[in-house]
């Protein structure tokens, strides 16, 4: 039997509510479109973290008082420094069961919808934040979802909202020894619902800008990511994760820690390593493994690292401009933990009170040196606003790294000799050819293919395009 497909299909089209298309749909176009890339993350970033430095506030020790209102007073000399985003450390009251020295543990909160009273008050936090704001500055605060005080009020009315080990009794996080708090379990909806309404309730009620979230690994993804979506319903935020992994930047998270990074560098400083690969393999890895979008957070030190392992000096040596330079220059979203520009010497006391004393110091001028350049240079922007680490080969290559940054607008090539030995060299390809003036010498010179560089132990050069 023969049938008019035409005509058949002009029926069917009359008959249909919706209508439809002569046009056949085209097989091929229907087979590409599964296969056109899609951006990984989800996630709109505030405008304001394009050029962005994060500077670490632990209120308890940045002043004699160990107040917001007196570590107020220091908000425009942060500004002065060149840094945006002041992370505080946890404002909460703390846990007194099980607690750890005489003030204990901030990480050890006993009410996350209130202010801890030997900070201050709920005006003086706003009128922390209302300064900071005033003067540009946006204010994130340190929230710690994974576990709480013993004495928690939650503890007593929601037990069934804690983990418990294998005798049913309250546990802190397994192998540490935080004898001070008890993990949460996150299995319990009742848990989710008051925590997001915790976490919304500060941005909704003190215009805070966002959070840093503590070992957000141990807390499941899937929270984090309502937790932002409500969070973005208020204002746009910004949020950083305690932690390393690019399933945190899909939905959840602006910012991760680039803890490998850190330890790639340190590891050279001490002489544990005999050449770079280390950062190679963590900037290999950034680049491939990671969309540009993510911001991974750059740093020679923190409240962890200073407390519990090293000061500054300690860690690094005769390495620590180098490493500076590197966590401000490379690529990352840079982070100053208060005290090391005075240069502080102490492992400050984390239960006790142990108040940094302030002074100038030349650290101070070499981090606002660089946060200058990095505000200037476009090319040193964050994540997708900025340009890639782009390596250039050198003739000393496990022991000087060298690279270039560049956009339309700028270009930054950067030398840092990573090793206790003078190194001479040169350099392969064509992408450092031209005419540079260098940031810390303000020497002007011309790279050509035949140009070497010598460079003392530990010394670097930073070059911007002319």
């Amino acid at each position: 039997m023969n049938f008019n497909f035409a005509l058949l299909t002009t029926l069917l089209c009359v008959i249909s509510l919706s209508g439809c298309s002569n046009d056949m749909p085209d097989a091929s176009e229907t087979k590409t479109s599964v296969y056109d890339p899609k951006p990984y993350s989800e996630l709109s970033h505030p405008d304001w973290i394009k050029d962005a430095v994060i500077y670490q506030l632990n209120t308890r020790q940045a002043t004699p008082e160990g107040t917001f209102k007196a570590a107020q007073a220091h908000l425009p000399r942060i500004k002065s420094l060149g840094a945006d985003i002041v992370w505080l450390m946890p404002i909460h009251p703390i846990g007194k069961e099980n607690r750890k020295g005489s003030l204990g543990s901030p990480y050890s909160v006993k009410d996350y919808f209130a202010v801890n009273p030997e900070l201050g008050t709920e005006e003086d936090l706003r009128a922390f934040i209302s300064e900071a704001h005033a003067l540009g500055l946006k204010v994130i605060l340190d929230w710690v979802a994974n576990h709480s005080a013993w004495d928690n009020a939650m503890r007593f009315e929601h037990p069934d909202w804690y983990e418990k080990d294998y005798k049913g009794d309250f546990r802190p996080t397994p192998w540490w020894d935080w004898s001070d708090i008890i993990d949460l379990d996150y299995r319990q909806p009742g848990l989710r619902k008051t925590m997001t309404e915790a976490m919304t309730y500060w941005v909704r009620e003190f215009d805070i800008d966002g959070y840093r979230c503590d070992v957000a690994g141990f807390v499941p993804l899937d929270f984090w990511e309502n937790v932002r979506t409500e969070l973005d319903k208020i204002k746009p935020v910004f949020m950083l994760a305690e932690w390393e992994s690019r399933d945190m930047h899909r939905k959840a998270f602006n910012a991760t820690y680039a803890w490998s990074q850190h330890e790639a560098i340190r590891d050279i400083a001490k002489g544990a390593v005999d050449d770079l690969s280390a950062l190679f393999v963590y900037y290999s890895w950034n680049e491939s493994a990671y969309p540009q979008s993510a911001l991974r957070m750059t740093h020679v030190s923190n409240h962890d690292i200073n407390s519990w392992h090293d000061t500054q000096f300690e860690t690094f040596g005769d390495a620590l401009e180098p490493a500076i330079v590197l966590s401000v220059v490379g690529e990352g979203i840079p982070m100053i933990y208060n005290g090391q520009e005075a240069g502080n010497t102490k492992r400050l006391e984390f239960f006790e009170k142990d108040e940094i004393v302030w002074r100038e110091h030349p650290i101070g001028e070499l981090y606002a040196r660089l946060f200058q350049l990095k505000k200037q240079t476009s090319a040193l922007w964050n994540g997708e606003w900025g340009a890639r680490m782009i390596h250039v080969p050198n003739s000393a290559p496990n022991r000087v790294l060298s690279f270039v940054r560049q956009d339309g607008r700028s270009k930054v090539f950067a030398v840092l000799n990573l090793s206790p030995e003078t190194q001479e060299f040169g350099f392969e390809g064509t992408l450092f050819l031209g005419d540079y003036r260098e940031v810390f010498s303000t020497q002007t010179v011309t790279f050509k293919r035949q140009t070497r560089l010598t460079l003392e132990p530990w010394a670097y050069r930073v070059y911007v395009a002319e």
